[in-house]
């Protein structure tokens, strides 16, 4: 191992960061200084937040905060509104919003707690925001099988690992597949005794995490094979399904489950399970998902919403 190589290598990504983050100093200025392309500066500037050289911190004034939460907390029973700072940027607003749920795990883990961990880029999210946090003796569970994609960083069990790696807790795998084709393959499945014994564990859990999706042709649950497209449309179009917690378990603009053909599908808590869970974190980034978050604020199962600036304002507007 070249230590020589390595210590150059921090060098720059350090010096790169200052002129950025420091000097507001152009991507395309730092590219022409160094003679590199403005490519090469952005994933530099990528790999020195992964490698915790830069730790960004969203601080935005308290008042703007309170007061949409103050509003939020008068029409919904939540018990905190993590609300971040818009942003024109999908990735960006995505990882805003984790920082904030990364900071409010910070604050509310304990030894020997258990949290419940779902799937989704929102999800995963939270575990890949780098930051300096106190190591706590606590145990992290997928509440939601595992997909068909090796590796899938958005795959609940990665998400576990990555969340018990940053808090120096322990990770316990769902052996199970997140989607099954029939009722009587999850119900088999379900009496396997690793299975039900880890869901137990997870049912139990202090806090859970979990995202929050809407109807769309394009989500992750059609990507994976698990619902047709038709399926989707119909469910919206037909049946008025508005959005899901956690992938799986929909509901409709009042909050109220909706049967589908997507009924026992998926392996994983469902939103009465969740509903027994002392601490539900629920994250929403993106700005297409204002509605999804109206419903399921609406089922009673979130204790803490945590999302953009613009969402909210979208929610208040409409239930005015």
């Amino acid at each position: 191992m070249d230590r020589s190589n390595d210590s150059k290598d921090y060098e720059l990504l350090t010096e790169i960061a200052i002129a950025y983050y420091c000097d507001e100093v152009t991507q395309e200025e730092i590219a022409k200084r160094f003679g590199f392309s403005r490519i090469k500066v952005g994933r530099l500037l990528k790999r020195a937040k992964e490698e915790g050289i830069v730790e960004i911190n969203v601080r935005y004034h308290p008042v703007f905060s309170t007061q949409l939460e103050k509003q939020l907390k008068e029409r919904f029973s939540v018990k905190r509104a993590l609300i971040a700072l818009d942003h024109n940027d999908e990735d960006e607003q995505r990882r805003q919003v984790a920082a904030l749920v990364s900071g409010y795990l910070a604050a509310s883990l304990r030894d020997s707690m258990v949290v419940t961990v779902g799937q989704g880029r929102n999800v995963a999210a939270v575990a890949e925001y780098t930051s300096t946090v106190q190591p706590k003796d606590c145990r992290f569970i997928c509440g939601i099988g595992g997909t068909h994609r090796p590796g899938d960083v958005i795959n609940a069990d990665h998400i576990s690992r990555l969340l018990a790696k940053k808090f120096g807790g322990s990770s316990e795998s769902l052996y199970a597949p997140a989607y099954v084709e029939n009722t009587e393959l999850k119900s088999a499945l379900l009496r396997n005794g690793t299975i039900k014994e880890t869901l137990d564990r997870a049912r139990k859990a202090d806090i859970a995490l979990v995202g929050i999706g809407d109807m769309n042709e394009d989500s992750y649950m059609v990507k994976l094979g698990w619902f047709t497209p038709q399926e989707i449309n119909d469910a919206s179009l037909n049946q008025g399904v508005i959005g899901d917690i956690a992938g799986y378990d929909f509901f409709n603009a009042q909050g109220q489950h909706v049967h589908t053909v997507m009924d026992d599908r998926v392996i994983g808590l469902s939103v009465e399970e969740l509903r027994q869970i002392p601490c539900v974190i629920a994250i929403a980034s993106e700005s297409t998902k204002a509605m999804a978050i109206m419903g399921a604020l609406r089922t009673g199962a979130i204790d803490v919403i945590a999302t953009s600036a613009r969402n909210i304002r979208t929610i208040l507007s409409v239930t005015q």
